[in-house]
């Protein structure tokens, strides 16, 4: 009996020290991506479910300032202005407007992507990889919330860097997505109307405003 205590108090003390590691890693992440003026990342999307035969790629990108957004994927634009929300879909030449709650925990956004991790998961180191030179350490993290759909989150950061670079949801319906970063640009030269929609540039685009 004495000695399975001291096996359990001996893992018990890995596992606290692996999940210490993991959190001072996500921290330095957090202070991180917190330090820089605005962000701009150009990145790879790919979903995947063998059983569903759903494979699909596309690439995309956003810019970030504070909590406004502008990103651009599969031919939609959304763009946030710290107030309104702004889905901008060419194709169909109509424009949803709507708020968005920036304090909702459930809602994951442009602007949450790089620290959506600080609250509601368990996580603890992971693999690391070692791609074109680069060591990439995969943190996972698991969801509190058992009736959350996702299973489990990988999320690849650049020891040198402590910049994200992969992100893989694993969903309980046997879904994947991942998000792959092609390039993390910081503090750069950001027109002051980025994130202001300038109704003149949609004079043929039918506007609905949801509230």
């Amino acid at each position: 009996m004495i000695k399975k205590a001291i096996f359990l108090l001996f893992v018990l003390g890995i596992s606290t020290a692996q999940a210490q590691s993991a959190k001072d890693l996500l921290d330095e992440v957090s202070k991180k991506v917190n330090s820089y003026t605005n962000i701009v990342i150009d990145f790879k999307y790919s979903i995947n479910n063998q059983a569903e035969n759903v494979a699909q790629e596309t690439r995309g990108d956003v810019a970030l300032q504070g909590n406004k957004y502008l990103l651009n994927i599969m031919g939609t634009k959304r763009m946030y202005d710290g107030k309104k929300l702004h889905v901008i879909v060419p194709e169909d030449e109509e424009i949803n407007i709507s708020s968005q709650d920036e304090d909702d925990g459930t809602s994951v956004t442009p602007s949450k992507m790089l620290t959506f991790y600080e609250d509601g998961y368990t996580y603890k180191m992971d693999i690391v990889q070692d791609i074109k030179g680069r060591k990439i350490q995969y943190v996972k993290l698991i969801p509190i919330d058992s009736k959350s759909d996702l299973k489990e989150i990988l999320l690849g950061i650049d020891k040198q860097t402590k910049h994200i670079y992969k992100m893989i949801q694993k969903q309980n319906n046997g879904t994947n997505v991942t998000i792959t970063v092609n390039s993390f640009k910081t503090n750069q030269p950001l027109s002051k109307t980025l994130f202001v929609f300038d109704k003149s540039k949609y004079e043929n685009y039918y506007i609905n405003r949801l509230d």
